[in-house]
């Protein structure tokens, strides 16, 4: 089985057990990544082709390490100009190693139900919100009253008007 994916603006053709090196990807070594950007999974009966994506694929794939790639030169010359600039560049990478292509709704499933829980607990802490927020607007009362009134800015003087320079005539 292999499956195309997409992930840091390239696309991989990736199978069970492979190991590659794509664009930096968040987390240490030793975690799992999802890759959910599935393009097209393939095997023995056939070739299944997304429209973008093949919904309900995932990838899942392990972080072996974060490493940078080779130097890339970049150098710029005008000939005759004396102009000669000189720039390197390392791209950051993560290599991965392909644990599983398969169905992701199994596991999609788990962080909804998380997210049910959540909002259950912010449920749970607005009101004792509400209770502090009713306290404030009083202490605001408070010190607005112990400020001092804002003075307004004095108008500015009009600019005095020059006189228009005179014309001279020409004989």
């Amino acid at each position: 089985m292999f499956a195309v994916v997409k992930t840091g603006g390239k696309q991989y053709k990736v199978a069970k057990d492979d190991v590659l090196k794509v664009e930096k990807l968040d987390g240490e070594a030793g975690t799992t990544v999802t890759l959910e950007e599935v393009l097209m999974v393939g095997d023995d009966k056939g070739v299944q082709v997304g429209s973008p994506t093949v919904s309900g694929t995932v990838v899942t794939a392990e972080i072996l390490e974060q490493t940078r790639g080779n130097k890339v030169l970049i150098f710029k010359k005008k000939r005759r100009q004396n102009y000669r600039r000189k720039k390197g560049h390392r791209q950051e990478l993560t290599v991965l190693k392909v644990l599983e292509i398969g169905k992701g709704a199994a596991k999609k499933a788990a962080p909804a139900k998380a997210a049910a829980a959540k909002t259950e607990k912010t449920e749970e802490a607005k009101p004792a919100a509400k209770t502090a927020a009713a306290k404030k607007p009083a202490a605001a009362k408070a010190a607005a009253e112990t400020k001092a009134p804002a003075k307004k800015a004095a108008p500015k003087k009009a600019a005095a008007k020059k006189p228009a320079a005179k014309k001279t005539e020409e004989k």
